[in-house]
């Protein structure tokens, strides 16, 4: 009897560890150019796109998510057009990685529900504490002995059923695309930005409509040592399916030698379409990784020639980014000591040091782009001007250029006055589990630091 149970117990045991598997994403047969989440040109008309305006949330768990509420929260109490509208509506894009993601994506499933939800549902929640006990939990301890099963499928259950409401993809865009949400990770096999959208999946031959937000937040927050890289299935390529031309041109360069930034980016999206047999799966950690700011796929979209920012130039009047940057200043205690480094100091500031590093870079990349693409534009009026007026006297413009001005805010802990609050604020951790008191803080002091900027002050007053 003795010997049955035991046997009973090792068959269970071997179902359980042997059944555990992460989610798969679902293969897409039949490719179909205006299927899924992604950004359609038709989608808004040209008097919404004359004020283009973009956020850009960075990572920093629990803090990042609270500080991107807080100047969300100011941008629907400022009002435009004589009241009638808030700053809030003209939110074109909201591109996110790891902590400010979880805000992005529950504001683009939820709407104003952020504001009266997700304080209780995400930002006054010991998320940490949670997932520590799942993981405590007997009841997933064969099945996190499964070697397709990990601490981050737990995380994605957890975020799944107690923040988003097992949304899918499929929600955003029965929600219209406004704002579009720009969920951004880390491939971990070409260390380039892997963004969260069906154009993305289409190189996958996947559905991205039937996948659980929650799973692709996960992946966008997955911090490297604590949590797990988040697996997905590349599969065959969907029927119909061609890489799009800004792709191809850019493979181009390998010969041409005129753009290798473009190229590296076009090999990087390539392989997983021509090489499927080298790399049948992709594993994604923590956008930070690639771009801790989230900025980074607003460029790529304004460069490329079918970027859906690229193609809106011509309406655009007011081009406007707000950059939510929840870096901090960490008190450096690694050069105090004559030994080397304990192995925990050292994981934390490999995996943060490319982070820390690129941010401001990043930023400044963004904002010399945008400033140099006004100019171009007014030089281009300017010739085109001096041509008509030669030609006909009390010309128009026709439609060779078209002006824009150019808004870039960052909202910066360095920023704040008070230099006690500054210290505080820049000696807060990196986790998903803050005091209510510090939340409430973060909150304000976002809100706090937009309206103290200059170029928002001037922005508004163009505007209203």
């Amino acid at each position: 009897m003795k010997t049955l149970n035991k046997i009973a117990i090792l068959v269970l045991f071997l179902l359980l560890t042997g059944c555990a598997h992460y989610l798969e994403n679902d293969r897409k047969l039949i490719y179909e150019d205006d299927y899924g989440y992604r950004y359609l040109p038709k989608a808004q008309t040209t008097d919404q796109d004359k004020i283009y305006v973009v956020l850009a949330f960075s990572g920093g768990g629990t803090r990042a998510a609270a500080l991107s509420y807080g100047v969300m929260e100011k941008l629907k109490d400022t009002p435009i057009q004589n009241g009638s509208k808030v700053l809030l509506d003209e939110v074109d894009i909201i591109s996110s990685v790891s902590g400010g993601s979880f805000t992005a994506a529950y504001y683009g499933l939820f709407g104003d529900q952020l504001f009266s939800d997700f304080k209780d549902k995400f930002l006054y929640r010991d998320i940490q504490g949670e997932l520590a006990q799942k993981v405590a939990n007997p009841a997933n301890w064969f099945r996190l002995m499964s070697p397709d099963f990990n601490r981050i499928d737990l995380a994605i259950e957890l975020y799944d059923e107690t923040i988003f409401e097992r949304k899918t993809y499929q929600d955003l865009v029965n929600n219209g695309r406004q704002p579009f949400i720009a969920l951004n990770a880390t491939n971990l096999t070409t260390g380039s930005q892997f963004t969260f959208t069906q154009p993305t999946f289409d190189i996958l031959g996947s559905d991205l409509s039937t996948l659980p937000v929650a799973r692709a937040v996960a992946s966008s927050s997955a911090f490297p040592f604590l949590l797990s890289p988040v697996s997905f299935i590349n599969h065959e390529a969907s029927s119909g399916f061609e890489l799009n031309k800004d792709i191809t041109n850019g493979l181009k360069d390998k010969y041409n030698g005129r753009n290798p930034r473009r190229y590296i980016w076009a090999y990087n999206q390539s392989i997983y379409h021509d090489d499927k047999t080298k790399h049948p799966y992709l594993h994604l950690m923590d956008g930070g990784l690639s771009d801790n700011i989230g900025v980074r796929y607003i460029a790529d979209n304004f460069n490329r020639s079918s970027g859906f920012v690229f193609v809106r130039k011509s309406v655009i009047q007011e081009l406007v980014l707000i950059v939510v940057n929840a870096k901090t200043q960490p008190p450096e205690h690694l050069d105090e000591d004559e030994s080397p480094p304990n192995l925990f100091d050292v994981a934390y500031k490999t995996a943060t040091v490319s982070m820390d590093n690129y941010s401001f870079d990043s930023i400044q990349m963004v904002s010399d782009l945008l400033q140099v693409s006004e100019r171009f534009a007014q030089v281009m009026l300017a010739c085109q001007a001096e041509i008509d007026a030669k030609c006909n006297p009390g010309f128009q413009l026709a439609p060779m250029g078209h002006s824009f001005k150019v808004t870039v805010v960052e909202i910066n802990f360095l920023n704040v006055q008070d230099q006690a609050q500054r210290e505080r604020l820049l000696s807060l951790p990196t986790s998903f589990r803050l005091t209510q008191e510090q939340v409430d803080e973060l909150i304000s002091v976002g809100g706090e630091l937009l309206d103290q900027s200059e170029a928002f002050d001037k922005l508004l007053n163009r505007i209203r």
